[in-house]
């Protein structure tokens, strides 16, 4: 089994990097990748841990971009340079906006009478990148919701009181950043767009235009017909399919790594494939 699609506590998981890497090795994953939120700092702890260890591992990122349709869109960038100056600056302008969205959620929930503060989200994240599922565990844990998901339907989902937008780069910009970085650009979760088979294929079309090298075709949401249509897709428009769980601990205590909701498998070819593609265009 392989995992290419994983959080840690750099973003919104509760898994050190280190943890994680360790975590992998035990459920008996061959290949793991790191895709946080936005931020690469995981990947040099996480890179260090597996070596030795006989897992092969992907240096990731996972960015969120503009997407005009009824869900929304992130992108996985996959053998990506940590140390890359021009993703490195990228990112910091993602995190500073992140971190003045935190404070505008922050504000409405107190004008909502509850009473939360930056300081308790800080130290609840642990150091990493704050993200809606710490404000849901701290929901839960003052008593406020009984629930992560009721803390997300209540307050935190897009339309709910507290919500405020993401700031997202279009998908030229992400890309860019991507490439930039000695990446490969991957189409992150495609059943979260919430596009018919046929708007789908027109969006893929358009990202192969501007560089897109795979489509995440397995994946802990998506249902087996969902997964042949990517699978489709990625025949059709020469991408490589890729999978993973999008495990983040406790903060989705559903999701297990490498198995999703429990039925998950994720053919180790899509490493192999995803690597030599990489190695194709470039890769070291």
């Amino acid at each position: 089994m392989i995992d290419l699609h994983t959080h840690s506590t750099a973003s919104d998981g509760t898994y050190s990097p280190a943890e994680l890497v360790h975590l992998a090795v035990q459920e008996g994953l061959s290949a793991l990748a790191l895709t946080d939120h936005d931020t690469v700092e995981g990947l040099f702890e996480a890179q260090a841990e597996a070596q030795g260890l006989g897992l092969a591992f992907v240096p990731g990122v996972e960015i969120s971009v503009r997407f005009e349709g009824p869900g929304h869109c992130h992108v996985l960038g996959y053998f990506v340079d940590p140390e890359s100056e021009g993703l490195r600056e990228t990112l910091a302008l993602l995190q500073q906006a992140r971190s003045e969205r935190n404070l505008r959620m922050v504000e409405k929930l107190q004008a909502l009478g509850i009473e939360i503060t930056l300081e308790e989200l800080k130290e609840r994240a642990g150091g990493g990148e704050i993200g809606r599922p710490h404000f849901a565990a701290l929901l839960v844990e003052k008593g406020v919701v009984r629930k992560v998901e009721e803390a997300f339907e209540r307050y935190l989902k897009k339309g709910a009181p507290a919500y405020v937008p993401k700031a997202r780069l279009t998908e030229e910009e992400a890309f860019s950043a991507i490439r930039a970085a000695g990446g490969l650009p991957v189409l992150a979760h495609p059943w979260h767009l919430h596009l018919s088979p046929e708007a789908l294929a027109r969006y893929v079309a358009r990202l192969k235009d501007l560089g897109l090298a795979g489509i995440e075709a397995y994946y802990t949401d998506h249902t087996p017909e969902f997964t042949s249509l990517c699978l489709e897709l990625a025949r059709r428009f020469d991408l490589v399919a890729t999978g993973g769980s999008d495990f983040h601990g406790h903060n989705k205590p559903d999701i297990k790594l490498g198995r999703g909701f429990g039925n998950l498998r994720v053919p180790e070819e899509c490493y192999r494939r995803l690597r030599e593609r990489w190695e194709s265009r470039g890769g070291a």
